[in-house]
């Protein structure tokens, strides 16, 4: 590999960071945007609650399935080649999302677009960690991550205006323009690394039985909700549950797993990654389900409601880092028990959203106290898990510990609309719609409530000698950040 020592300060590292923040923007922003344009999506395609489920986990279930993968490909085969295929990728995947007829042909297109995500988010930041001078690195990281939190700051605004002003296929025909810019400045400025000490073998066995895993338990939980329980409900779940077995076999016996399963031997990795899935899964049912609430109930449009959350976004940025530091002199078990319990008074918070409510008395107040929570939970989070693990595994680490959190949302999309109730055409019905909603904020509650006493039973508080995880201002809103060397 050649040695790293492109400046920052030089055309071409310019050049190269715009490439990896415009890129990874694409995958984050595509994450999140959607939401807003669920109940149109919903209306125009004529879908079903179940519809609005996959058109979420659709993108989720692939991303969360490959991300890893991704990332041992671009190590492998170059990460400039698996960052521009990926972009590509996500680019033919968008314009499917943009023309699809129907909402079948949507969760594919989605599906495919959540391929195309998880082989260009890796490779932005390993692309900067492998190409800039040593002495840049931490710099280009903290200017990626800023500008990667303004993009999610705009890009719900941004979704919302476009589907006011024409169509919800607009947030996604938009990426064509954007991922052609990014592969032409990447072919032109991005110079190809590998990692010449990556093992020439993939666990494809071990990525694959993830994926049917993942896929066969999520499409149980939404038919199940949707038809109840039938034949193809339970032996879908049967696959599901018995490829994760099979993963679990896999990845114990390979010499090259996609998950060292002896990460887990680690009680705090064990500890930190399950506060990971009750908070990142209370977080993934609950923005699913508030953007429609606020549209559905309250009335408001889809360029409001998609900036209600704004401020979570906000917070996140100018307080992660701060978190951050303060972890690291007083240790992960406090800042990890009071946030999650704080974000839990958020959501209860929200109890008070409903017809006629006021954004300023109602929705602000339970978004301000839901995202300070976040903020002071995602940096230690991040710190313990990177902490908990070996310095060889630490990439490994922190990409577990995001797809832990994409699985999570994956799983609370799928199974909290069952247990409330929803389905069908609920969402354009308010008052069945607000009656599940309510049984949804009382679940994350509790959700994130348990986050918070499994943090105060499991954290060691002796982990403060650990640096917090870069990137320090990164918008954890989907999932925690991946972890670079800098």
């Amino acid at each position: 590999m050649t040695s790293p020592g492109l400046r920052l300060d030089s055309a071409q590292g310019r050049w190269l960071l715009a490439a990896t923040v415009l890129g990874s923007s694409l995958a984050m922003l595509d994450a999140t945007v959607v939401n807003v344009a669920l109940g149109r999506i919903g209306t125009e395609l004529d879908a079903g609650f179940a519809g609005l489920q996959w058109t979420l986990n659709g993108y989720t279930l692939t991303l969360a399935s490959f991300i890893l993968l991704g990332g041992s490909l671009g190590d492998r085969l170059g990460r400039r080649r698996i960052f521009v295929f990926g972009t590509v990728w996500f680019a033919v995947a968008s314009l499917l999302c943009g023309i699809a007829p129907n909402v079948e042909l949507l969760v594919l297109a989605r599906a495919l677009q959540g391929v195309g995500g998880a082989l260009l988010t890796p490779g932005s930041l390993a692309i900067i960690s492998a190409s800039l001078h040593p002495d840049d690195r931490a710099r280009a990281i903290g200017a990626w991550s800023g500008l990667g939190g303004l993009a999610a700051a705009v890009g719900p605004f941004l979704g919302g205006y476009l589907i006011d002003v024409w169509s919800w296929r607009l947030i996604f025909l938009i990426n064509l323009p954007l991922a052609a810019v990014v592969v032409v400045v990447a072919v032109r400025y991005v110079p190809e690394t590998v990692d010449p000490e990556a093992s020439p073998r993939l666990d494809l066995a071990g990525c694959v039985l993830g994926a049917l895993g993942l896929a066969g338990l999520t499409y149980a939980l939404i038919a199940v909700g949707d038809m109840g329980w039938t034949a193809l409900t339970v032996v879908t779940g049967a696959v599901g549950v018995l490829s994760l077995a099979g993963f679990l076999v896999v990845e114990r016996r390979s010499d090259h797993p996609l998950v060292p399963l002896d990460l887990f031997a680690s009680l705090q990795f064990t500890a930190a990654n399950l506060v990971t899935f009750v908070v990142y899964g209370a977080m993934g049912g609950l923005f699913f389900l508030l953007v429609l609430d606020l549209q559905v109930v309250a009335g408001f449009s889809p360029l409001v409601s998609g900036t209600a959350l704004l401020p979570i976004t906000v917070l996140m940025l100018f307080l992660s880092s701060r978190a951050g530091a303060v972890a690291q002199r007083i240790g992960p078990r406090l800042p990890m028990t009071v946030g999650p319990l704080v974000c839990a008074g958020g959501v209860l918070l929200m109890l008070r959203i409903g017809r006629d409510t006021s954004y300023v008395l109602d929705v602000l107040p339970a978004v301000t106290l839901f995202g300070l929570g976040l903020a002071i939970t995602v940096a230690p989070l991040t710190a313990t898990v990177l902490a908990s693990a070996a310095d060889r595994h630490a990439g490994v680490a922190s990409g577990v510990n995001n797809a832990v959190a994409r699985a999570a949302g994956l799983m609370a999309v799928a199974v909290l609309p069952a247990i409330a109730g929803l389905s069908g055409e609920d969402y354009q019905r308010p008052d069945s719609f607000a009656d599940g909603f309510t049984i949804v904020l009382w679940i994350c509650a509790a959700l994130l409530a348990i986050g918070g006493v499994l943090s105060a039973l499991t954290i060691d508080r002796r982990l403060h000698q650990v640096e917090p995880a870069r990137p320090r201002s990164h918008c954890a809103v989907d999932s925690p950040p991946l972890h670079v060397k800098s």
